[in-house]
């Protein structure tokens, strides 16, 4: 199994790496500092996981996720994500984020902004459209009626496909798109950002919306 480095030990990180633990993958949870901080946060919520500075989390993993807050991304080192699939799942949300002139951008989407940034990456945008309060309990297994969609998007097919084998062992039903532009359609203020649907609503929901863009 890969080894995970999640970036962000706030409301979704954590959970997401105690997805990942679960589903058999080394994790690491780094915070923005002394991994000693967060030690009885990983003990507790995230058994089984490595509290670990950012930087050496992601140097050692195959797979970085990006739960930090948004305003924290602008200081992250690029060359430390050479060659890394990055799982993006933060949200430029003015009201929490307060106004940010990187993301501020009309007609892109925050993930293709995150994707520059980090050039040597590659970047699928996906697991950002639940909240983390439902992120833990809707969780089902493959063929549950009541299995949520959760939409994929990236540019490259094959680090997509990995990614959406990864949500799907998650619990959620992947629902892929091949551009990292289609991660728009996820983000606030969309018809599906926040809303708990099957892949059947998700997709009706995305068609009118892709439409009127």
């Amino acid at each position: 199994m890969s080894d995970i480095a999640v970036l962000g030990a706030g409301h979704t990180g954590p959970i997401i790496a105690r997805m990942g633990v679960e589903t058999g993958h080394h994790v690491s949870l780094s915070a923005s500092g002394d991994p000693q901080k967060i030690a009885l946060i990983t003990q507790v919520l995230v058994p089984g996981a490595e509290p670990r500075w950012g930087a050496e989390a992601v140097r050692d993993a195959k797979i970085v996720v990006l739960a930090m807050p948004l305003h924290a991304f602008q200081k992250l080192d690029p060359a430390l994500f050479e060659g890394k699939l990055v799982i993006d799942i933060m949200n430029y949300w003015p009201p929490t984020d307060g106004d940010q002139p990187l993301f501020d951008v009309a007609g892109r989407g925050s993930s293709e902004i995150v994707a520059e940034g980090l050039a040597g990456a590659t970047v699928v945008k996906t697991l950002n459209h639940i909240g983390y309060h439902d992120m833990d309990d809707r969780r089902r297994p493959a063929g549950a009626p009541d299995r949520l969609a959760m939409g994929v998007a990236g540019d490259d097919p094959a680090a997509v496909a990995r990614v959406a084998a990864l949500v799907d062992s998650f619990g959620y039903e992947p629902i892929v798109f091949d551009s990292l532009a289609a991660g728009r359609d996820f983000e606030p203020g969309s018809p599906v950002f926040g809303a708990l649907m099957t892949p059947a609503e998700f997709l009706a929901a995305l068609v009118p919306a892709q439409r009127a863009a």
